[in-house]
């Protein structure tokens, strides 16, 4: 009997062993490896509307941005488009919320300006208007926040320049010119922000960018709230140059960050009334206008 159970037993033993042998082991999963910030930005889903023949406008909330909630709001401008103008509306005194200084000049879409007096009203910081000098800056303006310029030649060009060493007047080229920053990217290169509260704190933010193709790249972060928590302008720099742009620029922030498009109105989430809506407009000095004919 034993031998006929170890007769039985030897081909089975054969069989499993060779069975074994044929079963190819499994590929271990691939695990990606987490997209940076940048790669973020550059492959997101934006919602996208068309605003006009020159003016895409898009937004995207993100809920691990940067590991934070973050609410962005782009307008893409084709500078290349023989119909868009640039105008800076402005006032000396006083204050103008962006919507009313976009409508005063027929603007398509605008976004707020530079830095102003909170008490008083008018700019705080160099500028220039179709060759007039509005302003200079004010005595002890922190100076990596009024590094960058917006500039305007007299063909209608647009530029971010960084100050020169002799001071904003010599930008004699520029017809006009709206001082702000810090200055974001410079030469296709993220720059190297100063470790101060204003840029390593997280705020409501606005920028502008150009890219390679003549595009200008208006970018509105929402800060101040649980759904946007806003962005220290390094990591403005990272989106910056994440959208394409080769040179880019801090604006006011804050409650004056604001998107306005013509017929829509206010389109990100202004902070000043503390309500996560699009009724938060504050006024401002400047606002950059762009008007598609």
């Amino acid at each position: 009997m034993k031998k006929l159970l170890a007769l039985f037993l030897i081909p089975a033993m054969v069989l499993v062993g060779c069975s074994n042998d044929d079963v190819t082991p499994s590929a271990p999963p691939v695990v990606e490896a987490p997209k940076t910030a940048a790669e973020q930005v550059a492959s997101a889903d934006w919602e996208t509307k068309k605003v006009s023949e020159a003016i895409v406008w898009k937004y995207k909330h993100f809920k691990d941005l940067f590991s934070s909630n973050q609410s962005i709001t782009i307008l893409d401008i084709d500078l290349n488009d023989a119909g868009m103008n640039v105008e800076v509306p402005h006032v000396t005194s006083g204050f103008i919320k962006t919507s009313e200084a976009a409508a005063s000049v027929g603007a398509t879409v605008a976004i707020n300006g530079s830095f102003f007096d909170t008490s008083k009203g008018g700019s705080t910081v160099f500028f220039k208007k179709n060759g007039e000098i509005i302003n200079t800056t004010r005595s002890g303006f922190t100076p990596y926040r009024e590094n960058a310029g917006f500039a305007i030649g007299a063909d209608g060009s647009i530029s971010v320049v960084k100050k020169p060493a002799a001071g904003w007047s010599a930008l004699t080229q520029a017809h006009t010119l709206l001082a702000s920053g810090p200055l974001l990217v410079l030469e296709n290169k993220p720059v190297d922000q100063v470790q101060e509260v204003f840029n390593t704190n997280r705020h409501p933010r606005t920028a502008v960018g150009i890219t390679a193709d003549n595009h200008l790249i208006a970018v509105v972060v929402d800060g101040r709230f649980t759904e946007a928590h806003g962005m220290t302008t390094e990591e403005l720099a990272t989106v910056m140059h994440a959208l394409g742009c080769v040179e880019a620029m801090n604006l006011d922030g804050g409650g004056s960050s604001t998107a306005w498009i013509r017929n829509r109105g206010v389109v990100n989430y202004p902070c000043d009334n503390k309500k996560f809506d699009h009724a938060g407009e504050r006024g401002v000095a400047t606002a950059v206008a762009f008007v598609q004919n």
